[in-house]
């Protein structure tokens, strides 16, 4: 991918738990050159997640409880927005998902030809990666159901790695959804819900003893989140149940005093500063 002198700053976000034995593998595939900033969330990690971070340089964010996946990622996107970043890409550090494809997965943002990019996994053979059977039939009966409601043609929702576009984020809602797993698929519906449009690279499957996965019974409690979901989404579009996270945008539902920390267009507009103000992200 080339990159001219209007190089969009790239941020790397990693929702962090318990990854110290597979960080510095992650990091270490991270193209050279190509990422501006990265920022680690540990959600209360019980191993040396976060010393081996700070190690390597990484920025790191450490809550003051679990707050869950989603709630992590959230953390992840405040402050990647804080730090002015053009391009978001979100990467586990499990080692899950090949750091290698971040190129490929931000060119399509780069292009001006999308602002959501997945990383999926079902655009190769992920039984051939390792992924049980169970979750490969889950993940394809739930795209199933998305493209369905979602009129879309993707051929995985359900990865862990993203790329998103600044005015993307900026528009969302993302603080709205839940701190669950079900985050995922409710930033993707609020995509279709706010027009952003959506690509997708193919990436190769790893399941491994180090990396995280979700068991059997979370699972099911996902799949039913992301059902419920789409189900919202259908009485929302319908005006029979409105829901504030497909209508509502970011600057509508947070604080006016992150408004300019967070937002470009609120920067350029705000009549004060918040110079000696403790705001918390």
């Amino acid at each position: 991918m080339e990159m001219r002198l209007s190089k969009p700053k790239v941020v790397v976000v990693m929702p962090a738990y318990n990854a110290a034995k597979t960080i510095e593998k992650t990091y270490a595939d991270i193209p050279a050159g190509l990422v501006d900033h990265i920022i680690l969330v540990d959600d209360v990690s019980q191993d040396e997640t976060v010393e081996i971070a700070a190690r390597l340089g990484i920025e790191v964010v450490v809550h003051v409880q679990n707050r869950g996946y989603g709630g992590n990622q959230k953390t992840c996107y405040l402050h990647a927005l804080a730090a002015d970043a053009d391009i978001v890409v979100m990467l586990h550090p499990d080692y899950q998902y090949d750091s290698r494809r971040v190129p490929e997965l931000i060119r399509p943002i780069v292009e001006g030809c999308a602002d959501l990019v997945l990383g999926s996994r079902l655009l190769g053979d992920p039984l051939a990666g390792g992924m049980p059977p169970y979750k490969y039939l889950a993940n394809r009966f739930l795209t199933l159901c998305e493209n369905l409601v979602l009129r879309q043609h993707l051929s995985e929702c359900h990865t862990g790695l993203r790329a998103y576009s600044r005015r993307m984020l900026e528009t969302i809602p993302f603080v709205l959804n839940s701190d669950d797993f079900v985050f995922d698929t409710q930033v993707i519906v609020q995509a279709v819900a706010f027009g952003f449009r959506i690509a997708e690279i193919a990436v190769p499957t790893r399941y491994f003893k180090e990396a995280s996965s979700v068991n059997f019974r979370r699972s099911v409690v996902y799949g039913l989140a992301t059902l419920k979901t789409l189900l919202d989404y259908l009485l929302d579009r319908a005006g029979i149940k409105p829901q504030p996270r497909f209508r509502k945008t970011l600057a509508q539902v947070i604080s006016r005093y992150h408004r300019e920390r967070l937002l470009r267009t609120a920067q350029a507009a705000s009549p004060f500063s918040l110079r000696g103000l403790e705001l918390e992200l």
